[in-house]
């Protein structure tokens, strides 16, 4: 997962939580302001029940005093419970009646011993559940209003004498429905005495109100809430990726800068973005990085290519003593062999000192390519033709083909590249050695898995071609094919002196094929062989006329 995916999640999920805490609050809030209104309207309608019940002389409980026509008062009371029913069609309402009890009294006994309240709780569900003591409107009369004795002790024991409850209430033929219930613990008058007075009883009072509309409102807004957080979420997120990719553009350039940096390239330096943070921090460091690294491979180089210049006119000087000694004088057989050792050592010592020169040039940059168009089978048969005496002498067999794909290269180091590699193939005692060359584009990561010794990966899809040196010989363990192109490497089984080769042969053929950006691995199975493959691009060829093509 990429740095600005990360941060794209990262800021997504903070600015997420914050949407989703908003939309919770904002739905809390409303749903509170929703319900504080359903209350306030409770409220209301029972003020307007009792101003009603005065103006009208409206009782939910009658004296059953006998009248003519109506000997058991039913007709009475029937008509009280109807008005109330018409003067309040929107609510729910409910009267139970405790007769004989005192608010007072029930408010002390609610705050008593467990006991004392058990024995108030049994004598209340005894008053509200005899006979003739509920009367309803808007609701069920076999699923009346019930509160358990949980909030019945907080009805009779609060300081109002009121609870604001969401209960399930049933109306007649209907399903149960969820509505808020105001309940309430007050005297109310039943009726009136022969001279006039009021009689009044200790009654809880349920007025209730659905929640049906305001479920359908907080529903709505739930959805609404949801759309905007999903719509918030998505655009977070696109906002997201754009900034992270603003924010990290200057990274992006200073990574490509670094990228094009290498052994001979490191006068090149990053740019730094003045944007006065921490990435332009990090570009000035990687900076003062390459400038160290700078000098210490210019020291380096120059510290080769000096002692290879100072070691070459000594070197010289021995080899040509004995080379003397050897020819005009008369040494004896000891002295002879003596003679003979220091002219072969000085002799390698000098190809060893050409090979520093070459790749201190090359590190410098200073290494001269002469570009011209390249026919790679007829420079591959060139190299078969003049080595192959020294195979023949040998007993190997060496071969060349392929295709005949023309590219731009220096001719002669590009030879130099092969003849590199077959020599090396001879050096092992390989029994066929076969040169061939095919069009190919620019090597894939398959080419440079672990184990191929890849030196360097071109450039991907480009076209160009591939060149490579095939033998059979012992091959080469897995563990040091990545170690192949560094400097002085010698493989274990290769290490004996009379082998000839200073560890500088392929560290050369890399620096060659650097120069002219291709890329070298190398594929080896011990026991059956290896395979040397170098990719040249095609690079910025003539067009040839028909008649000269």
């Amino acid at each position: 997962m990429t740095l600005r995916t990360r941060l794209t999640l990262l800021y997504t999920a903070l600015l997420s939580v914050l949407l989703l805490a908003l939309a919770l609050a904002v739905l809390t809030v409303m749903q509170s302001s929703l319900l504080s209104s359903v209350d306030a309207d409770l409220r209301d309608a029972y003020s307007q029940y009792t101003n009603f019940a005065e103006r009208f002389a409206i009782r939910p409980f009658t004296t059953n005093v006998p009248q003519l026509g109506d000997p058991l008062g039913t007709a009475s009371e029937q008509r009280t419970i109807s008005d109330i029913r018409g003067a309040f069609p929107d609510y729910h309402i409910q009267f139970e009646a405790l007769i004989g009890e005192d608010i007072s009294a029930l408010t002390l006994q609610a705050s008593g011993t467990a006991t004392e309240r058990q024995l108030l709780l049994n004598r209340l569900r005894g008053q509200i559940n005899a006979v003739g003591t509920r009367r309803l409107a808007g609701i069920d009369p076999n699923a009346p209003i019930h509160i358990s004795d949980a909030q019945l002790l907080r009805l009779v024991a609060s300081p109002d004498h009121q609870l604001l409850l969401n209960l399930e209430v049933k109306d007649v033929g209907l399903s149960p429905v969820p509505t808020r219930v105001l309940v309430k613990l007050t005297p109310f008058a039943y009726g009136q005495t022969s001279d006039g007075s009021t009689l009044a009883t200790t009654t809880i009072a349920y007025f209730g109100r659905g929640l049906e509309e305001t479920s359908r409102t907080i529903s709505t807004l739930k959805t609404i809430m949801l759309v905007l957080f999903l719509i918030g979420a998505g655009t977070a997120a696109g906002g997201a990726y754009l900034l992270a990719g603003q924010a990290l553009a200057p990274l992006r350039t200073v990574k490509r800068a670094a990228d094009g940096i290498g052994g001979q390239t490191l006068a090149e330096r990053v740019p730094e973005p003045k944007t006065g943070d921490e990435v332009q921090a990090l570009a000035h460091a990687l900076n003062q990085m390459l400038d160290r690294l700078e000098g210490s491979f210019e020291s380096q180089r120059r510290f080769t290519s000096d002692a290879s210049h100072e070691l070459r006119t000594p070197v010289t000087a021995i080899q040509g003593h004995a080379s003397y000694l050897l020819r005009r004088t008369s040494p004896t057989e000891g002295q002879q062999e003596s003679l003979n050792i220091i002219k072969s050592e000085s002799e390698r010592l000098t190809l060893l000192i050409g090979s520093l020169l070459e790749l201190a040039r090359s590190d410098g940059g200073v290494l001269q390519l002469r570009h011209q168009p390249v026919l790679a089978l007829l420079l591959l048969q060139d190299v078969a033709r003049e080595l192959r005496p020294l195979a023949v002498a040998q007993g190997t067999v060496l071969e060349a083909g392929g295709q005949d794909v023309t590219f731009e290269g220096d001719p002669d180091r590009i030879k130099q590249v092969i003849i590199n590699l077959v020599s090396n193939a001879l050096k092992v005692g390989a029994g066929t050695i076969r040169l061939s060359s095919a069009p190919e584009l620019g090597p894939t990561p398959l080419n440079s898995g672990p184990g191929s010794g890849m030196a360097e990966k071109g450039q991907k899809g480009q076209p160009g071609v591939r060149l490579w040196v095939q033998d059979d010989g012992p091959g080469i363990a897995q563990e040091h094919l990545a170690r192949l192109f560094d400097r002085f490497y010698r493989v274990e089984e290769s290490r004996a002196r009379d082998k000839g080769g200073a560890g500088l042969g392929l560290a050369i053929v890399k620096s060659i094929v650097d120069a002219h950006h291709g890329a070298i691995w190398i594929e080896s199975v011990v026991g059956e062989g290896s395979t040397v493959n170098v990719w040249f691009p095609l690079g910025n060829l003539p067009e040839l006329d028909d008649d000269v093509a």
